[in-house]
Protein backbone atom coordinates (compact mmCIF):
# COMPACT_ATOMS: atom_id res chain seq x y z
CA UNK A 1 0.00 0.00 0.00
CA UNK A 2 1.71 3.36 -0.54
CA UNK A 3 1.68 6.59 0.22
CA UNK A 4 -1.22 7.62 -2.52
CA UNK A 5 -2.84 4.98 -1.19
CA UNK A 6 -3.19 6.46 2.35
CA UNK A 7 -3.87 9.88 1.04
CA UNK A 8 -7.15 8.38 -1.24
CA UNK A 9 -7.98 6.94 2.33
CA UNK A 10 -8.29 10.41 4.10
CA UNK A 11 -9.49 12.45 1.13
CA UNK A 12 -12.55 9.78 1.08
CA UNK A 13 -13.00 10.68 4.70
CA UNK A 14 -12.89 14.47 3.72
CA UNK A 15 -15.58 14.10 0.74
CA UNK A 16 -17.89 12.30 3.41
CA UNK A 17 -17.11 15.59 5.56
CA UNK A 18 -18.22 17.81 2.58
CA UNK A 19 -21.01 15.88 1.80
CA UNK A 20 -21.98 16.38 5.94
CA UNK A 21 -21.47 19.65 5.53
CA UNK A 22 -23.49 20.72 2.36
CA UNK A 23 -26.18 18.75 4.25
CA UNK A 24 -26.09 20.71 7.17
CA UNK A 25 -26.02 24.06 4.72
CA UNK A 26 -29.31 23.08 3.68
CA UNK A 27 -30.60 22.93 7.44
CA UNK A 28 -29.42 26.11 7.41
CA UNK A 29 -30.91 26.98 4.77
CA UNK A 30 -34.40 26.21 5.56
CA UNK A 31 -33.69 27.86 9.07
CA UNK A 32 -33.04 31.05 7.78
CA UNK A 33 -36.07 30.37 5.54
CA UNK A 34 -38.57 29.53 7.72
CA UNK A 35 -37.31 32.35 10.54
CA UNK A 36 -37.99 35.33 7.92
CA UNK A 37 -41.35 33.40 6.79
CA UNK A 38 -43.28 32.74 10.01
CA UNK A 39 -41.35 35.38 12.30
CA UNK A 40 -41.53 38.11 9.91
CA UNK A 41 -39.06 41.42 10.76
CA UNK A 42 -41.17 44.83 10.85
CA UNK A 43 -39.44 46.28 8.17
CA UNK A 44 -37.00 45.27 5.64
CA UNK A 45 -38.92 42.59 4.80
CA UNK A 46 -38.44 41.91 0.85
CA UNK A 47 -34.40 42.91 1.66
CA UNK A 48 -34.38 39.49 3.99
CA UNK A 49 -36.18 37.45 1.29
CA UNK A 50 -33.48 38.66 -1.31
CA UNK A 51 -30.96 37.95 1.17
CA UNK A 52 -32.44 34.19 1.49
CA UNK A 53 -33.09 33.86 -1.83
CA UNK A 54 -29.58 34.30 -2.89
CA UNK A 55 -28.58 32.45 0.14
CA UNK A 56 -30.72 29.35 -0.96
CA UNK A 57 -29.04 29.96 -4.75
CA UNK A 58 -25.29 30.18 -3.14
CA UNK A 59 -25.97 26.77 -1.45
CA UNK A 60 -27.15 25.09 -4.40
CA UNK A 61 -24.35 26.22 -6.26
CA UNK A 62 -21.61 24.81 -3.67
CA UNK A 63 -23.99 21.70 -3.56
CA UNK A 64 -23.01 20.93 -7.05
CA UNK A 65 -19.43 21.99 -6.66
CA UNK A 66 -19.07 19.60 -4.10
CA UNK A 67 -20.04 17.07 -5.77
CA UNK A 68 -17.05 17.05 -8.32
CA UNK A 69 -14.34 19.04 -6.60
CA UNK A 70 -11.53 18.59 -4.60
CA UNK A 71 -12.74 19.05 -0.78
CA UNK A 72 -9.57 21.29 0.31
CA UNK A 73 -11.64 24.65 -0.33
CA UNK A 74 -14.97 23.67 0.66
CA UNK A 75 -14.59 25.55 4.46
CA UNK A 76 -14.23 29.12 2.70
CA UNK A 77 -18.14 28.81 1.83
CA UNK A 78 -18.29 28.84 5.69
CA UNK A 79 -17.63 33.01 6.05
CA UNK A 80 -20.68 33.30 3.45
CA UNK A 81 -22.76 31.46 5.66
CA UNK A 82 -21.66 33.62 8.52
CA UNK A 83 -21.72 36.38 6.18
CA UNK A 84 -25.76 35.58 5.97
CA UNK A 85 -26.33 34.85 9.29
CA UNK A 86 -24.49 38.16 10.74
CA UNK A 87 -26.26 40.43 7.68
CA UNK A 88 -29.54 38.93 8.68
CA UNK A 89 -29.00 39.78 12.36
CA UNK A 90 -27.84 43.40 11.54
CA UNK A 91 -30.87 43.81 9.31
CA UNK A 92 -33.47 42.76 11.51
CA UNK A 93 -32.37 43.57 15.08
CA UNK A 94 -31.11 46.95 14.85
CA UNK A 95 -34.65 48.76 12.83
CA UNK A 96 -36.99 46.53 14.37
CA UNK A 97 -36.81 46.52 18.61
CA UNK A 98 -40.00 44.71 18.68
CA UNK A 99 -39.89 42.04 16.21
CA UNK A 100 -38.37 39.07 17.44
CA UNK A 101 -36.35 37.81 13.92
CA UNK A 102 -32.72 38.48 15.01
CA UNK A 103 -32.78 36.85 18.40
CA UNK A 104 -34.03 33.43 16.40
CA UNK A 105 -31.35 33.90 13.53
CA UNK A 106 -28.75 34.54 15.91
CA UNK A 107 -29.06 30.53 17.02
CA UNK A 108 -28.29 29.56 13.43
CA UNK A 109 -24.90 31.05 14.59
CA UNK A 110 -24.30 27.94 16.96
CA UNK A 111 -24.70 25.33 13.34
CA UNK A 112 -21.53 26.94 12.11
CA UNK A 113 -18.60 25.70 14.36
CA UNK A 114 -20.75 21.72 13.34
CA UNK A 115 -19.98 22.70 9.62
CA UNK A 116 -16.40 23.41 10.46
CA UNK A 117 -15.84 20.53 12.21
CA UNK A 118 -16.73 18.37 8.99
CA UNK A 119 -13.68 19.88 7.62
CA UNK A 120 -11.72 17.24 10.33
CA UNK A 121 -8.62 20.34 10.05
CA UNK A 122 -8.81 21.60 13.39
CA UNK A 123 -6.69 24.73 12.39
CA UNK A 124 -9.30 25.45 9.53
CA UNK A 125 -12.30 24.89 11.75
CA UNK A 126 -10.35 27.07 14.43
CA UNK A 127 -9.92 29.63 11.36
CA UNK A 128 -13.78 29.43 11.00
CA UNK A 129 -15.12 29.45 14.96
CA UNK A 130 -12.97 32.65 15.86
CA UNK A 131 -14.88 34.79 13.95
CA UNK A 132 -18.35 33.28 13.65
CA UNK A 133 -17.71 34.11 18.39
CA UNK A 134 -16.73 37.48 17.02
CA UNK A 135 -19.64 38.20 15.23
CA UNK A 136 -21.68 36.77 17.55
CA UNK A 137 -20.63 39.04 19.85
CA UNK A 138 -20.62 41.91 17.94
CA UNK A 139 -24.33 41.43 16.64
CA UNK A 140 -25.20 41.04 19.99
CA UNK A 141 -23.68 44.29 20.99
CA UNK A 142 -24.64 46.03 17.98
CA UNK A 143 -28.57 44.47 18.54
CA UNK A 144 -28.15 45.16 22.40
CA UNK A 145 -30.11 48.51 22.40
CA UNK A 146 -33.10 47.38 20.29
CA UNK A 147 -33.53 44.78 22.53
CA UNK A 148 -32.65 45.93 25.85
CA UNK A 149 -30.40 43.09 26.79
CA UNK A 150 -28.22 43.10 29.78
CA UNK A 151 -24.67 42.47 29.71
CA UNK A 152 -25.11 39.51 31.70
CA UNK A 153 -27.16 37.73 29.21
CA UNK A 154 -25.09 38.56 26.20
CA UNK A 155 -21.53 37.38 27.31
CA UNK A 156 -23.10 34.39 28.32
CA UNK A 157 -24.98 33.67 25.25
CA UNK A 158 -21.44 34.48 23.65
CA UNK A 159 -19.72 31.95 26.44
CA UNK A 160 -21.99 29.37 24.69
CA UNK A 161 -21.36 29.88 21.61
CA UNK A 162 -17.68 29.87 22.47
CA UNK A 163 -17.37 27.02 23.85
CA UNK A 164 -19.68 24.96 21.10
CA UNK A 165 -16.97 26.44 18.98
CA UNK A 166 -14.12 25.16 21.55
CA UNK A 167 -16.02 21.89 21.13
CA UNK A 168 -16.07 21.66 17.33
CA UNK A 169 -12.00 22.07 17.21
CA UNK A 170 -11.44 19.35 19.55
CA UNK A 171 -14.26 16.85 17.77
CA UNK A 172 -12.26 17.86 14.92
CA UNK A 173 -8.91 17.30 16.10
CA UNK A 174 -10.21 14.05 17.17
CA UNK A 175 -11.72 12.79 14.09
CA UNK A 176 -8.55 13.39 12.39
CA UNK A 177 -6.28 11.61 15.04
CA UNK A 178 -8.87 8.68 14.02
CA UNK A 179 -8.26 9.69 9.78
CA UNK A 180 -4.91 9.49 10.18
CA UNK A 181 -4.72 6.16 12.27
CA UNK A 182 -6.88 4.54 9.62
CA UNK A 183 -4.57 5.48 7.11
CA UNK A 184 -1.57 3.87 8.88
CA UNK A 185 -3.26 0.74 9.49
CA UNK A 186 -4.35 0.71 6.19
CA UNK A 187 -0.67 1.00 4.97
CA UNK A 188 0.47 -1.59 7.44
CA UNK A 189 -2.45 -3.83 6.06
CA UNK A 190 -1.24 -3.34 2.63
CA UNK A 191 2.74 -4.25 3.45
CA UNK A 192 1.57 -6.76 5.15
CA UNK A 193 -0.43 -8.09 2.19
CA UNK A 194 2.31 -7.42 -0.24
CA UNK A 195 4.69 -9.12 1.71
CA UNK A 196 2.48 -12.75 2.53
CA UNK A 197 2.38 -12.30 -1.30
CA UNK A 198 5.89 -14.13 -1.41
CA UNK A 199 6.10 -15.61 2.32
CA UNK A 200 4.67 -19.00 0.97
CA UNK A 201 7.36 -18.91 -1.77
CA UNK A 202 10.39 -18.25 0.95
CA UNK A 203 8.72 -21.03 3.37
CA UNK A 204 9.16 -23.13 0.72
CA UNK A 205 12.45 -22.21 -0.24
CA UNK A 206 13.71 -22.12 3.06
CA UNK A 207 12.10 -25.82 3.72
CA UNK A 208 13.78 -27.23 0.64
CA UNK A 209 17.08 -25.88 1.92
CA UNK A 210 16.88 -27.61 4.79
CA UNK A 211 16.34 -30.97 3.58
CA UNK A 212 18.78 -30.56 0.74
CA UNK A 213 21.87 -29.29 3.29
CA UNK A 214 20.32 -31.52 6.06
CA UNK A 215 18.79 -35.16 5.36
CA UNK A 216 19.82 -35.30 1.72
CA UNK A 217 23.20 -35.21 2.36
CA UNK A 218 23.05 -37.62 4.89
CA UNK A 219 21.16 -40.06 2.72
CA UNK A 220 23.46 -39.81 -0.30
CA UNK A 221 26.47 -40.53 2.19
CA UNK A 222 24.63 -43.37 3.33
CA UNK A 223 24.27 -44.54 -0.13
CA UNK A 224 27.60 -44.48 -0.61
CA UNK A 225 28.73 -46.45 2.72
CA UNK A 226 26.17 -48.65 1.43
CA UNK A 227 27.89 -49.06 -1.66
CA UNK A 228 31.68 -49.68 0.02
CA UNK A 229 29.48 -52.30 2.68
CA UNK A 230 28.71 -54.08 -0.50
CA UNK A 231 31.98 -54.16 -1.84
CA UNK A 232 34.12 -55.23 0.85
CA UNK A 233 31.81 -56.17 4.26
CA UNK A 234 34.08 -53.15 5.71
CA UNK A 235 32.59 -52.56 9.69
CA UNK A 236 33.02 -48.92 9.48
CA UNK A 237 31.31 -48.76 6.30
CA UNK A 238 28.27 -49.80 8.05
CA UNK A 239 28.88 -47.82 11.26
CA UNK A 240 28.75 -44.57 9.00
CA UNK A 241 25.79 -45.92 7.05
CA UNK A 242 24.05 -46.22 10.89
CA UNK A 243 24.90 -42.81 11.85
CA UNK A 244 23.84 -41.14 8.69
CA UNK A 245 20.78 -42.81 9.01
CA UNK A 246 20.38 -42.10 12.56
CA UNK A 247 20.95 -38.61 11.40
CA UNK A 248 18.59 -38.60 8.92
CA UNK A 249 16.08 -39.37 10.75
CA UNK A 250 16.74 -36.66 13.49
CA UNK A 251 16.45 -34.23 10.75
CA UNK A 252 13.21 -35.16 9.08
CA UNK A 253 11.84 -35.48 12.44
CA UNK A 254 12.98 -32.06 13.07
CA UNK A 255 11.41 -30.83 9.91
CA UNK A 256 8.24 -32.27 10.31
CA UNK A 257 7.67 -30.87 13.60
CA UNK A 258 7.60 -27.90 12.33
CA UNK A 259 5.17 -28.65 9.71
CA UNK A 260 3.24 -30.53 12.03
CA UNK A 261 4.07 -30.27 15.90
CA UNK A 262 3.10 -33.75 17.03
CA UNK A 263 5.46 -33.15 20.44
CA UNK A 264 3.24 -30.41 21.44
CA UNK A 265 -0.19 -32.48 21.57
CA UNK A 266 1.28 -34.93 22.97
CA UNK A 267 4.48 -33.97 25.51
CA UNK A 268 3.07 -30.39 26.04
CA UNK A 269 4.13 -26.98 25.08
CA UNK A 270 7.47 -27.48 27.83
CA UNK A 271 8.03 -30.43 25.85
CA UNK A 272 7.76 -29.06 22.37
CA UNK A 273 9.71 -25.99 23.16
CA UNK A 274 12.52 -27.64 23.90
CA UNK A 275 12.64 -29.39 20.78
CA UNK A 276 12.50 -26.14 18.86
CA UNK A 277 15.29 -24.93 20.60
CA UNK A 278 17.62 -27.68 20.11
CA UNK A 279 16.33 -27.49 16.36
CA UNK A 280 17.05 -23.91 15.97
CA UNK A 281 20.56 -24.49 17.53
CA UNK A 282 21.77 -26.77 15.64
CA UNK A 283 20.77 -25.03 13.06
CA UNK A 284 22.18 -21.54 13.99
CA UNK A 285 25.13 -23.02 15.85
CA UNK A 286 24.73 -21.74 19.10
CA UNK A 287 24.23 -22.67 22.39
CA UNK A 288 20.52 -22.59 23.78
CA UNK A 289 19.04 -22.76 27.57
CA UNK A 290 15.33 -22.71 28.34
CA UNK A 291 13.77 -22.67 31.37
CA UNK A 292 9.93 -22.83 31.49
CA UNK A 293 7.27 -23.22 34.06
CA UNK A 294 3.92 -24.68 32.42
CA UNK A 295 2.03 -26.57 33.98
CA UNK A 296 -0.26 -28.09 31.67
CA UNK A 297 -1.70 -27.20 27.96
CA UNK A 298 -3.55 -24.17 27.98
CA UNK A 299 -5.98 -22.47 24.88
CA UNK A 300 -2.97 -20.46 24.20
CA UNK A 301 -0.05 -23.02 23.92
CA UNK A 302 -0.33 -23.37 19.94
CA UNK A 303 -0.74 -19.45 19.11
CA UNK A 304 2.78 -19.77 22.11
CA UNK A 305 4.68 -22.73 20.32
CA UNK A 306 4.51 -21.07 16.59
CA UNK A 307 5.63 -17.61 17.91
CA UNK A 308 8.43 -19.33 19.54
CA UNK A 309 8.79 -21.18 16.69
CA UNK A 310 9.14 -17.98 14.18
CA UNK A 311 11.91 -16.35 16.85
CA UNK A 312 13.99 -18.97 17.21
CA UNK A 313 14.00 -19.09 13.43
CA UNK A 314 15.33 -15.69 13.45
CA UNK A 315 17.87 -16.07 15.85
CA UNK A 316 19.52 -19.33 13.61
CA UNK A 317 18.90 -17.88 10.48
CA UNK A 318 19.75 -14.14 11.44
CA UNK A 319 21.30 -13.41 14.76
CA UNK A 320 24.65 -14.71 14.33
CA UNK A 321 24.64 -15.50 18.24
CA UNK A 322 26.79 -17.94 20.38
CA UNK A 323 24.04 -18.41 23.21
CA UNK A 324 20.08 -17.78 23.47
CA UNK A 325 17.63 -17.58 26.26
CA UNK A 326 14.17 -18.73 25.84
CA UNK A 327 11.91 -18.70 28.96
CA UNK A 328 8.02 -19.28 29.22
CA UNK A 329 6.24 -19.40 32.46
CA UNK A 330 2.70 -18.39 33.36
CA UNK A 331 1.60 -16.04 36.47
CA UNK A 332 -1.80 -14.53 37.12
CA UNK A 333 -3.62 -15.78 34.23
CA UNK A 334 -1.33 -14.68 32.10
CA UNK A 335 1.73 -16.37 29.88
CA UNK A 336 5.00 -14.81 29.08
CA UNK A 337 7.43 -15.97 26.52
CA UNK A 338 10.85 -14.10 26.38
CA UNK A 339 13.48 -15.21 23.54
CA UNK A 340 17.15 -13.28 24.15
CA UNK A 341 20.04 -13.67 22.22
CA UNK A 342 23.73 -12.39 22.17
CA UNK A 343 23.62 -11.95 18.44
CA UNK A 344 24.09 -8.52 16.26
CA UNK A 345 20.36 -6.94 17.26
CA UNK A 346 18.20 -5.95 15.70
CA UNK A 347 16.27 -2.74 14.63
CA UNK A 348 12.33 -2.92 15.63
CA UNK A 349 12.10 -0.33 12.50
CA UNK A 350 13.48 -2.81 10.59
CA UNK A 351 12.11 -6.33 11.56
CA UNK A 352 8.56 -4.54 10.48
CA UNK A 353 6.61 -5.10 6.91
CA UNK A 354 8.73 -1.55 6.16
CA UNK A 355 11.93 -2.99 6.68
CA UNK A 356 11.03 -5.88 4.25
CA UNK A 357 9.86 -8.70 7.26
CA UNK A 358 6.50 -10.25 7.48
CA UNK A 359 6.89 -12.86 10.26
CA UNK A 360 7.14 -10.30 13.91
CA UNK A 361 4.94 -8.48 12.36
CA UNK A 362 2.15 -11.16 11.43
CA UNK A 363 2.54 -13.08 14.63
CA UNK A 364 2.43 -9.40 16.35
CA UNK A 365 -1.02 -9.17 14.76
CA UNK A 366 -2.28 -12.62 15.94
CA UNK A 367 -1.17 -12.24 19.52
CA UNK A 368 -2.60 -8.71 19.67
CA UNK A 369 -5.69 -10.42 18.50
CA UNK A 370 -5.53 -12.59 21.63
CA UNK A 371 -5.24 -9.67 23.62
CA UNK A 372 -1.66 -10.18 24.61
CA UNK A 373 1.05 -7.86 23.21
CA UNK A 374 4.63 -8.51 21.93
CA UNK A 375 7.93 -6.11 22.44
CA UNK A 376 11.38 -5.90 20.30
CA UNK A 377 13.63 -4.34 22.33
CA UNK A 378 17.74 -3.70 22.08
CA UNK A 379 19.23 -6.53 24.71
CA UNK A 380 22.99 -5.11 25.06
CA UNK A 381 23.96 -7.08 23.04
CA UNK A 382 21.70 -9.05 20.65
CA UNK A 383 17.64 -8.82 21.03
CA UNK A 384 15.07 -9.42 23.68
CA UNK A 385 11.44 -10.52 22.33
CA UNK A 386 8.64 -10.90 25.21
CA UNK A 387 5.29 -11.96 24.71
CA UNK A 388 2.31 -11.17 27.18
CA UNK A 389 -0.94 -12.80 26.63
CA UNK A 390 -3.80 -13.51 28.76
CA UNK A 391 -4.58 -17.58 29.19
CA UNK A 392 -7.82 -17.17 27.64
CA UNK A 393 -6.90 -15.68 24.46
CA UNK A 394 -5.73 -17.61 21.44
Amino acid sequence: MTTQDVRAVALEHAQRGVRLQVALRWVLVAFVALTVAFVPPAHDRVACAVIVALYAVFALVVSVWATHAHPTGAWVALFVDLAVLGGLTLLTGVRTPDSWTSDVVTTGFLLLPVLAATQLRPRVCAAVVVPTVLVYLAAGIATQDSNEEPWASLLLRSAIAAGVGAGAVGLSRIQRSRVATIGSLVQVRGDLLTQLGGFEERERTRLSEHLHDGALQYVLAARMDLDDAREDGDPEAFARLDRALTETARLLRSTVAELHPAVLEKAGLAAALRELATAAAARGGFAVEVRTDWPGPTPVDPLLHRTARELLANVAEHARAATAHVVLERSGGRARLVVSDDGVGVDPEAAGPAGGHIGLPSHAVRIEAAGGRMTVAPGHPGTVVSVDLPLGGG
